[in-house]
């Protein structure tokens, strides 16, 4: 046990208040030795009880301690603890996220004995409170309907090198070698510093037991407000870097172009109102029958709820990219940002 590298665990968090005990519960149980971890929990100038919670974890538990994070941002919340870290590995976590026992011996474990650069896990979700419209959030999300081919959402059979995971473990001398997250991203500053690891030559490896649980949002606004912010972000990420394209992040953005350009167009001509009735029937065709088929099996009560979710989800992330590619398109001459999406999709 001796011969254990030395952990560093960074958790950004902001106005948690619901979770970040039930997260901080989770690493205490883990089977990890803790003379030979470090939690450092990196504020945003919580406005609720967060800071009150995660300073009685700091009095009862001398491996835990918190920062302030002034920025209020997740990248400049990891950066500030990065530069804290006293660890030979960092581990980011999330505060809205809990961990089985065996998740940091197993990050450990994964990123020594494939000798790679960064390893994170499975990432199952979970209802944000226990209810009817909370349970079938949790369902899109966890459904490739809802997600796409995401391995770290639906699963994995086995060990693979994919291009990014949702809570990194790598080795601090990394950081070094490759720069710190970009503070210019409020959102997927994750998959910008995988791209950057990828793009030096490391690996990133998703190993399907390790495995963490998401409280998804638990209310169809909520759901609504994260994913437009996630759609905005997926696209207006190309202003501070070079930010590859996935079909799943492209296809809610097409579908709501197809819509809206269809029926703005259709007052001018029956086949634009023709398409845009087709392209809306089809979805809401597909959509209801994932939607029933999961309602099979966990009860027919979810069947509408789900569509909304679906719905939602899907809406929500596409009107957040067009909104993103607006604003982008006003930060640059036309020339620019046309080069800009044209590399993005050469990763396609």
């Amino acid at each position: 046990m001796g011969d254990l590298p030395f952990v560093s665990i960074i958790i950004p968090s902001r106005n948690e208040k619901k979770f970040i005990g039930k997260c901080l519960d989770s690493i205490i149980a883990q089977y990890y030795p803790k003379d030979k971890i470090e939690v450092i929990v990196v504020d945003g100038m919580s406005e609720d009880k967060t800071r009150e919670i995660i300073k009685k974890y700091v009095e009862h538990y001398s491996f835990i301690k918190m920062l302030n994070n002034p920025r209020k941002i997740v990248p400049a919340a990891l950066n500030i603890g990065i530069q804290h870290a006293k660890g030979e590995i960092i581990i980011r976590m999330d505060a809205h996220t809990v961990y089985n026992n065996d998740y940091v011996q197993k990050c450990v474990e994964y990123l020594l004995k494939y000798n790679i650069d960064n390893v994170g896990g499975i990432w199952k979700t979970r209802p944000g409170e226990d209810s009817v419209i909370a349970r079938s959030i949790a369902f899109a999300l966890s459904h490739p309907f809802g997600v796409g081919n995401s391995h770290f959402r639906i699963g994995s059979s086995k060990p693979r090198l994919v291009d990014t995971v949702p809570f990194g473990c790598y080795r601090k001398e990394i950081f070094n070698e490759i720069g710190y997250f970009n503070e210019n991203l409020v959102r997927n500053q994750d998959i910008e510093f995988n791209r950057r690891l990828k793009k030096a030559g490391k690996k990133t490896l998703l190993a399907p037991d390790i495995i963490s649980y998401y409280y998804a949002r638990s209310t169809l606004k909520n759901l609504a407000k994260n994913n437009l912010w996630n759609g905005f972000w997926v696209i207006y990420s190309n202003r501070f870097a070079s930010m590859p394209f996935s079909a799943r992040h492209l296809v809610p953005f097409i579908f709501i172009l197809i819509l809206i350009s269809s029926f703005a167009l259709s007052f001018f001509s029956e086949l634009y109102l023709y398409t845009f009735i087709l392209s809306a029937v089809t979805y809401l065709t597909v959509n209801s029958f994932f939607s029933l088929y999961i309602s099979l099996k966990h009860g027919i009560k979810y069947l509408v709820p789900i569509i909304c979710a679906f719905s939602i989800l899907h809406l929500s992330y596409g009107i957040g990219s067009l909104w993103g590619l607006i604003k982008l398109a006003s930060s640059y001459r036309y020339g620019l940002i046309i080069k800009k999406i044209y590399e993005s999709l050469l990763f396609l």
